[in-house]
């Protein structure tokens, strides 16, 4: 009988101190960002990107495809990147440009030993796979 007693007190205790103490001790939430929703479509089209150039790579993708969805892909990064600015810096947002005409492709001079990938300049690392370009010229 002592022991349930002795258990009842216990109990009623802690209820009280969670009534009492826990509610001012518990810190309001923080508000979110206002563009975090942003950021985090920003890092899904970066994800995206990565997946397209694997794809590329490993010969799924044509150059036309490549070519197309990577530019959508970066079309739309920028536009949230633009917009993300907007909304933390209160910036307006410029008037889309023209369209512009297709670029030439660039020559490709220089060839990375590892993956393949060519470049306008000599390089010490690759811009695609990052390893040490050892004077590969084509």
């Amino acid at each position: 009988m002592a022991i349930i007693a002795i258990a009842s007190a216990i109990a009623i205790g802690v209820i009280a101190f969670v009534l009492v103490v826990g509610p001012r001790s518990i810190p309001a939430p923080e508000a979110a960002p206002p563009a975090g929703h942003l950021d985090e479509r920003k890092a899904a089209i970066y994800e995206n990107l990565r997946d397209l150039q694997f794809e590329y790579r490993v010969g799924k993708l044509s150059d036309e495809d490549y070519r197309i969805t990577k530019r959508d892909l970066q079309k739309e990064l920028a536009a949230v990147m633009a917009e993300a600015d907007r909304i933390r810096g209160g910036v307006q947002p410029p008037a889309p440009p023209p369209p512009l005409a297709p670029s030439p492709p660039l020559a490709r001079r220089f060839v990375c030993p590892s993956c393949g990938s060519g470049f306008p300049a000599d390089l010490k690392f690759c811009g695609e796979c990052g390893k040490a370009m050892k004077g590969g010229t084509a």
